[in-house]
């Protein structure tokens, strides 16, 4: 049974930092892209960012490029959201996802959340200002 668990969200000021983290088991981690989506209240789930399945190549929204990184620890099997110069329109759920195919390389279809198979529970985020 696959299981990914995120941890790390909470309470910041605008302009602070977070770095969440999603722990995964179940299935060999390293073979698959993992991706971080968020979804505010009354709006949809959106794409965050996502790393494939080597860690080598990572892609992310316009919305959060150049404040989020998106890493990962094959040896743990975790996978990172660090979060820089936060917003208050960053103030979300953020939930991690793990990719239905092997060895995905397509961003286009890994900004798609149907293209996830597995998801954690999700990690309150909420930036003041």
């Amino acid at each position: 049974q696959v299981q990914l668990v995120e941890s790390g969200g909470g309470l910041v000021q605008a302009g602070g930092s977070l770095r969440l983290s999603c722990a995964a088991s179940g299935r060999t981690f390293s073979y698959y892209a993992m991706g971080w989506f968020r979804q505010a209240p009354g709006k949809e789930r959106e794409f965050v960012a996502a790393i494939r399945w080597s860690g080598a190549n990572t892609y992310y929204a316009d919305s959060v490029k150049g404040r989020f990184t998106i890493s990962r620890d094959n040896a743990k099997n975790t996978v990172y959201l660090q979060m820089d110069s936060l917003k208050p329109e960053d103030t979300a759920v953020y939930y991690c996802a793990s990719d239905r195919q092997v060895y995905g390389t397509n961003w286009n279809r890994m900004t798609q959340a149907q293209e996830y198979d597995y998801w954690g529970q999700g990690t309150q985020v909420t930036v003041s200002s």
